[in-house]
């Protein structure tokens, strides 16, 4: 171990639309929201991650809450750098160092990036202190997660459903044979039960509501056989009179909600079997379908597409993390995966 060593680090950072995860030296060190509070008058970052999450949608006039990405890349500059930042610093507690540590770090990004997006990303990192930036594509760092092994000739289908975007990658080779990149993810089925409240019940809800709904009672089939959730009870603001009301829901009317989103997922995942080369699809056949990302834990979702594409649907075990830990795994060996890494 050189001398360098201790104020050089190598992370792999997930940049999530939901959810940022850091991982050093093989573990999982950061995994927090990816919002942040600022002060609007001093302009000074009052909470990061959890913390930030917690006065999302309940600030005074003062402070205002940001999530800094949106569809999965990056739409407010300034706050992703302080975000990125933070979450750094989080890391590193409780380390003393004379110097501050410069990184190397390797970020995933989604597989319909555009080069702007693509400099944005690469800009806030280099800003929040890395000395050197490499980017990977989250199928396949999701794929490599999950212990596929990509440098053969065999294709292997992703799908991974984030926060702000659904990522489908045919991937062999090292390389991405064909893929579909939807801005139909978490945060869309989110929108859809907070519509679905107004519209049917007259009850105003916020986003965090939304998504405590989405994990207690979501579903992609209005019929679950096996372990159905029970009803859940949702607190919102009466349209009709102003007064705070309860309303209890359940996981078939969640799913009826949320249906017109996960309609496009599927239609996404047929398209990219529709471009897929028919030696690939002949893999595919015999290997199924991988899937990953916050998305995959909805109920009913491996099934409902298991009866629109006949294929059988793999949900990786720990989908949340398994983008993350490919990346950790691509960082570590950066000779063996230089291939599908971007500079």
């Amino acid at each position: 171990m050189g001398l360098f060593d201790f104020f050089q680090s190598d992370i792999a950072i997930d940049l999530g639309t939901a959810n940022t995860l850091i991982i050093s030296k093989d573990k999982v060190v950061v995994d927090e929201p990816s919002i942040i509070a600022i002060d609007k008058n001093t302009n000074k970052v009052l909470a990061i991650g959890r913390d930030a999450m917690q006065m999302h949608e309940k600030t005074h006039e003062n402070i205002k809450t940001i999530r800094p990405l949106k569809d999965g890349v990056i739409a407010d500059f300034h706050a992703a750098e302080h975000m990125i930042r933070g979450m750094i610093k989080m890391m590193d507690k409780g380390k003393k160092s004379f110097l501050p540590a410069s990184h190397r770090m390797i970020i995933c990004i989604p597989s319909g990036i555009t080069e702007v997006e693509k400099r944005a990303v690469r800009d806030s990192a280099e800003h929040a202190g890395a000395k050197e930036v490499y980017m990977i594509h989250e199928p396949i760092a999701a794929a490599i997660g999950i212990g596929i092994d990509i440098d053969q000739p065999v294709g292997s289908m992703v799908v991974d459903i984030g926060g702000g975007t659904t990522e489908i990658a045919v991937i062999a080779l090292s390389g991405i044979v064909c893929d579909q990149s939807i801005r139909v993810a978490g945060d869309s089925f989110n929108k859809d039960i907070l519509d679905y409240m107004r519209r049917q019940h007259n009850l105003l809800i916020g986003e965090r509501t939304a998504e405590k709904v989405k994990i207690e009672v979501g579903s992609a089939l209005t019929e679950l056989d096996d372990d159905a959730p029970e009803d859940y009870e949702i607190r919102g603001r009466d349209l009709m009179t102003g007064i705070p009301k309860v309303i209890k829901t359940s996981y078939s009317e969640i799913a009826f909600a949320i249906d017109k989103s996960v309609s496009k997922i599927e239609e996404a995942v047929l398209k990219a079997l529709e471009i897929s080369p028919p030696e690939l699809s002949a893999d595919i056949y015999d290997n199924g379908i991988y899937l990953t990302g916050g998305g995959a834990m909805l109920r009913g979702l491996d099934k409902r597409l298991s009866m629109k594409t006949k294929l059988p649907i793999h949900i990786a075990e720990d989908p949340l993390r398994a983008v993350v830990r490919g990346t950790g795994m691509a960082l570590k060996n950066l000779n063996q995966y230089k291939a599908v890494l971007m500079t």
